[in-house]
């Protein structure tokens, strides 16, 4: 909120003008280019002994607790 205060003062304009040209400027598509791409490096985890991913109750209860009636 800050900056759109000091851009308020700095340009002259209404709050709601300020607020547009900083969505428009963001949705620009020749804006999205130039930032770098996020990449995730993925590791294998594997699964803990005694687990069974064809469990899934088992799984729900070991994360979650036992199901409450």
């Amino acid at each position: 909120m800050a900056r759109v205060t000091r851009e308020m003062s700095r340009s002259g304009k209404p709050l709601k003008s300020v607020v547009n040209d900083a969505l428009r400027r963001g949705l620009d598509p020749s804006m999205m280019d130039a930032r770098p791409t996020f990449q995730v490096r993925a590791t294998a985890m594997g699964l803990r002994p005694g687990m069974e991913m064809d469990d899934i109750q088992g799984l729900l209860d070991r994360l979650d607790g036992p199901q409450q009636p």
